[in-house]
């Protein structure tokens, strides 16, 4: 029960008087929104919603007096209707040896239940000046452009620009974009929100479901199939449908323009050869509220020669012949693994590792070697057998004696046993 109120409320209050509402006046939640809208923007004020003794009927509140503001209502003591029994006599207790002083009650302040302010900045992403569309570019931008709800689950292999196009179709349709990246431990709290402690006060924030759904924007759920049952949560926002907030009783319905799309490596089935430790199966209702599945395979040889050169004269080396070799060898790669032949693949994230790479140490070798060392020695070897094979030329700029030392190893021992590369 509010006994004292804060100059924000105080402020607040003062604006209803200005707006028309002054103390007494029943309103409801649009004369409430329109009165913060007077003062820039503000939120509701929810210390005044939550607060029983303001509250008129349902959806409708009492606006208070400012100056004379609620201190509760004093319980009397109706007087005795009889006389009482006279008491028996009793002998007077012993004196005390000392005084007490009486404790003195501690004053214990309210918690104030308010919402934090929504962002004001803009979250349409940035153009990415090396981005080469291919793929489901063109479809993925025609629906987002389009402003319908229609949710999107796109799959593939990791490091195929999957995110990346997402972001760069919100880009040119000019779109504002939440992402969010789904980990096992993602749950409710995490999605549509929770009360935080902001400046002393319990404050509830948005989270970014919501925050889309309010502005009518492109909600993104990054490696959707690494999640918990927990993502069930969104049911009724997957149907385009107005969705509870619990914590503060409030039903958000999607603005306009409001869809969503999520990325996965799997079809939501799980990995069965282990390359994606930590994918779930998920719930089949879940899954058949997403209307088409799209499948992004890596881009063909050609686009990714524009990719990685752009990348290369990003990194302060242009070099158009490393760029094509580039993009043969991760190609001849990759349909050996299509084929069963190798367990590993090149994706065109490494590729612009080692152009990055390149940048950095101007020397083709180097930056494959140091690229590759993240798989174990036998793939190691094998991929860099094979590159060595594509570009004849590589060790002829290398410096560094370690490298050129590992890459004649590599061939001696690729030499000695054929089988090794399967290429």
């Amino acid at each position: 029960m509010i006994t004292e109120f804060k100059p924000k409320q105080a402020a607040w209050l003062q604006a209803a008087t200005d707006a028309g509402f002054p103390a007494g006046s029943i309103v409801g939640y649009a004369e409430i929104d329109a009165i913060c809208d007077s003062m820039g923007g503000v939120t509701r004020p929810w210390w005044m919603i939550n607060d029983k003794d303001f509250r008129a009927s349902r959806g409708k509140f009492l606006i208070p007096d400012v100056n004379a503001p609620f201190a509760g209502a004093s319980v009397a003591v109706p007087a005795a209707s009889c006389v009482a029994p006279t008491p028996a006599a009793v002998s007077p207790a012993p004196a005390m040896a000392a005084t007490v002083t009486p404790i003195a009650a501690v004053p214990v302040a309210p918690v104030t239940l308010a919402k934090a302010s929504s962002m004001t900045d803009s979250a349409i992403p940035a153009p990415f000046a090396n981005y080469v569309p291919f793929g489901h570019f063109k479809d993925v931008h025609t629906i987002l452009k389009s402003g319908i709800f229609y949710p999107l689950f796109i799959t593939g292999l990791s490091g195929n620009g999957k995110t990346l196009m997402v972001e760069q179709a919100c880009a040119k349709a000019k779109r504002e974009l939440f992402r969010v990246n789904i980990t096992i431990e993602t749950d409710e709290d995490d999605l549509l929100g929770g009360f935080r402690l902001k400046d002393g006060e319990t404050v509830w924030f948005d989270g970014p479901v919501v925050e889309a759904m309010r502005r009518g924007s492109v909600l993104l759920l990054d490696e959707v199939d690494l999640a918990s049952n927990k993502i069930m949560a969104l049911q009724p926002v997957l149907e385009g449908k107005p969705i509870l907030l619990k914590k503060i009783n409030e039903i958000v319905a999607p603005s306009p323009g409001f869809t969503i799309v999520a990325t996965a490596n799997t079809k939501g089935k799980g990995s069965e050869d282990g390359r994606f430790i930590g994918t779930n199966v998920l719930n089949e209702a879940f899954l058949e509220r997403f209307p088409i599945t799209l499948e992004q395979e890596y881009p063909s040889v050609s686009v990714e020669k524009k990719i990685v050169g752009k990348e290369l004269e990003s990194a302060g080396k242009p070099d158009p012949e490393f760029a094509d070799k580039l993009a043969i060898w991760a190609d001849i790669i990759r349909k050996t693994f299509y084929d069963g032949g190798v367990d590993e693949i090149i994706a065109t994230r490494r590729l612009v590792h080692i152009a990055k790479a390149y940048g950095i140490f101007g020397e083709r070798m180097k930056a494959v070697t140091l690229a590759l060392n993240r798989f174990d020695d036998e793939t190691k070897a094998s991929f860099l057998d094979l590159y060595t094979k594509v570009d004849e030329n590589a060790l002829a700029d290398s410096t560094d004696p370690s490298i050129a030392e590992e890459a004649k190893d590599v061939a001696a021992s690729v030499k000695a046993d054929e089988d090794l590369v399967p290429f």
